[in-house]
Order: structure tokens, then C-alpha cells, then sequence
């Protein structure tokens, strides 16, 4: 039989994420927009990193409650977090934890970008989370020799490759 149950697949990730050590990309988003972050995970996946999802990768934690545990166990994952993406949706600027894995990641190593995931949470001016327009934001798209990567934009024409930014370089002019 070729098809597995969610679960099943899930148990397999979950089996999978505690063997990896370290993660490239930390992928903040309000819980709301699984499905939709679960394409986006999915998508960065298949250039080659690894990308960890609270709820895919700890299903224990239960993000509803804000409790110690709960910020232990994400302080530990954003520690051995390469880089966290910030997806900008509907539901993100109602999410408790979001703001705060931000603040945290960018205190420790400052490898934070937006991730634009829908239309309805692009904009330059943030309403209400005008922080966030700080922070450079992630494209995908292809190098000259047509391969598909992800970028880092301060500005339109202002952007580095993803794997230079998390070697600490920054956007430059193109």
C-alpha cells in the first residue's frame, strides 16, 4: 500500500526532527495557518534545508497557553535555529507567540526575515506591527544559471543569496 495516514507521516517527521541537530530555518506563523505553512515549509524544504514547525516537529507543546515550558522548549529550538522566517499573514498579527520568537531570535543572532505567505499580510507599513518593516524579507527565485533559490532583500535591488546571509553577510546593491 503506497498511502500513509497524516499521522503516520507525522510520527515519521517527528522521529526524523529529533535527529537533526541543527535547523535552518526557524518558520514562526500563527498556528491558524498550518495548511498554508505547511506548504511553505514544504517549499523551502525541497531547496535543501531544514525547516522545523512547532506543531510538525513538537506536538506535545501546546501554543494556546502561554507557560514556561512551552517558551523553554521554543528558546531551545530558536537556539539551534540558523535563521527564522516570520510569515506575514491575516492571522500572524494575532498570534501571542510570533512577536515574541522574533524578538527573541533577532537578540540572539539576528538572522530574522519576513516571510511574505499571502497577499492579505504583505504591505510595507505593518498596521499595528510597524516593527516589521525592519526586518529584510525572504523571495524565491532563480540564480542566472536558472537554479531556484531563496533571497534576501533589504530593498527591491538590494538582496543576497539565503546561504551567504546565514554565513553573516548582508544585501548588497544589484
Amino acid at each position: 500500500m503506497l498511502a500513509k495516514t497524516f499521522d503516520s507521516v507525522l510520527r515519521e517527521h517527528v522521529i526524523k526532527q529529533e535527529k537533526i541537530a541543527r535547523h535552518d530555518v526557524f518558520l514562526s506563523h500563527a498556528y491558524e495557518d498550518k495548511e498554508l505553512i505547511s506548504g511553505a515549509a514544504a517549499a523551502i524544504e525541497d531547496l535543501g534545508y531544514n525547516v522545523y514547525l512547532d506543531w510538525r516537529d513538537d506536538p506535545q507543546l501546546d501554543r494556546s497557553k502561554v507557560t514556561a515550558a512551552t517558551a523553554e522548549r521554543l528558546r531551545s529550538r530558536l537556539r539551534t535555529s540558523r535563521s527564522l522566517f516570520y510569515s506575514t499573514t491575516a492571522q500572524s498579527s494575532s498570534s501571542k507567540w510570533m512577536p515574541w520568537e522574533l524578538g527573541f531570535q533577532d537578540g540572539a543572532n539576528s538572522r530574522a526575515a519576513i516571510l511574505p505567505v499571502s497577499s492579505s499580510g504583505q504591505g510595507d507599513d505593518y498596521k499595528g506591527q510597524e516593527y516589521l518593516g525592519i526586518y529584510p524579507y525572504i523571495t524565491r527565485g532563480q540564480t542566472r544559471g536558472g537554479v531556484e533559490k531563496l533571497w534576501v532583500h533589504s530593498a527591491a535591488s538590494r538582496y543576497i543569496n539565503f546561504d551567504e546571509w546565514l554565513l553573516g553577510k548582508e544585501p548588497y546593491d544589484h
